[in-house]
């Protein structure tokens, strides 16, 4: 490990590519956004909600794939799982392309998060390859902040790409992102995990591993918190464009506002990382559920005494779930990663796994729940956000014991 960029690649250029691949979940989701109404009035139109699955069987398929990835990467090498990842992410999106159907586009899109996996989690690895230490984590934070960026592009590119060319140009757009980053990936950069260094794929120790996490309290209860924490958020990326559509009349506007507070609360990551150190992770993690629980319980009394909540009130309580995030995703993957630095490959892997995987498909239903109104989405934040304090707390007290 030699704590600089393989030779021939500057740092800003190393940097840039692993942002890319790194930005590959974000760019897949939020460029689909805009999307949504377009696909539901063509191949939906009688259930038109069922459209927001087509996020939720992505990040279903994400979270198969990351289970599967970090160990395949360890025995075969980072660049053949890119590649391989790559060719399903380009196949599950044409057939998205191609599709006729909503039920084909959602298989599409499960292959397509399937693919996703490979660079999304190969990145990291990359990294952990080539850099350690301070270097390690300033490379992570740099990457992380071309990361915050995508959010705020993505839904303005695939509104651009629909008015142009239409709902299935977005779909082109993938396989043009892919195939970017898997040439640049191809042509620049030199495998970085040698042969002797590699471990054999080994069904038993995985499923040792998975034993080992799930009955340590700590890691389990930060598992079961994290998929609450997603659950959250994915049901907003599902739901939030029907309501800045259907409930404020906002649609045109809608990729415009999701930039703006994708960007400000994109400042909750580095204020995380500036404090985490002094406060400590579960101690930011118990302070932002309890203030979503405080933020989430207001609007939820607003609307008891009126249903129709003000586009502003709304449009702070999305920053504020988003702010959310910033405080607790990460903090949540460090509680539960601790104990198990000697199977960390493998538990950062099943960590990702669960969580995704969970999370999607409970917020697959709350999907389908959209009244015309924000309420089913507030009220499953707050229930999620109770039930994470809850389990926080449990995790105090058994750890009190120890």
């Amino acid at each position: 490990m030699t704590n600089t960029p393989p030779p021939g690649m500057s740092r800003g250029e190393f940097v840039a590519l692993i942002a890319m691949m790194f930005s590959t979940i974000a760019f897949s989701t939020d460029a689909m956004l805009p999307a949504l109404p377009v696909i539901a009035s063509e191949l939906t139109p009688d259930a038109p909600n069922q459209a927001g699955l087509i996020v939720n069987t992505f990040i279903l398929g994400l979270g198969l794939g990351t289970f599967l990835t970090g160990p395949l990467s360890d025995a075969l090498g980072r660049k053949p799982v890119v590649y391989g990842g790559a060719a399903l992410y380009v196949f599950g999106a044409a057939l998205a392309w191609v599709s006729t159907s909503l039920e084909m586009i959602l298989a599409a899109r499960v292959i397509q998060g399937l693919g996703a996996a490979g660079p999304r989690v190969v990145s990291l690895a990359i990294i952990r390859d080539l850099f350690s230490g301070r270097d390690m984590a300033r490379i992570i934070s740099i990457a992380m902040m071309f990361f915050t960026l995508v959010p705020a592009i993505a839904p303005l590119l695939g509104a651009g790409l629909i008015a142009v060319a239409g709902w299935r140009a977005v779909f082109g757009a993938f396989v043009a992102f892919a195939l970017i980053f898997t040439l640049w990936l191809g042509l620049r950069l030199p495998e970085t995990l040698q042969r002797p260094l590699r471990r054999p794929l080994r069904w038993a120790a995985m499923m040792d591993a998975v034993r080992q996490m799930f009955t340590h309290p700590t890691v389990r209860l930060s598992i079961f918190v994290q998929t609450l924490v997603m659950t959250g958020l994915f049901a907003t990326l599902t739901m939030v464009q029907p309501i800045y559509d259907q409930v404020y009349g906002r649609g045109d506007t809608f990729p415009f506002w999701f930039g703006v507070v994708a960007l400000a609360s994109g400042t909750a990551s580095l204020l995380n990382a500036a404090i985490v150190t002094r406060f400590g992770m579960r101690r930011l993690v118990n302070a932002a559920l309890l203030g979503q629980l405080a933020v989430s319980g207001a609007v939820l009394a607003l609307m008891a005494v009126d249903m129709s909540l003000a586009f502003g009130v709304f449009v702070v309580w999305k920053f504020g779930l988003f702010c959310q995030a910033g405080f607790t995703v990460g903090n949540l993957n460090a509680i539960a990663m601790e104990p198990m630095g000697h199977i960390a490959g493998t538990a950062a892997s099943v960590i990702g796994a669960v969580a995704t995987v969970f999370s999607a498909l409970l917020a697959a239903p709350v999907a389908l729940m959209f009244d015309g109104t924000p309420l089913p989405l507030i009220l499953t934040v707050f229930i999620m956000a109770a039930a994470g304090s809850v389990l926080m707390h449990r995790m105090g007290r058994i750890e009190a014991t120890v």
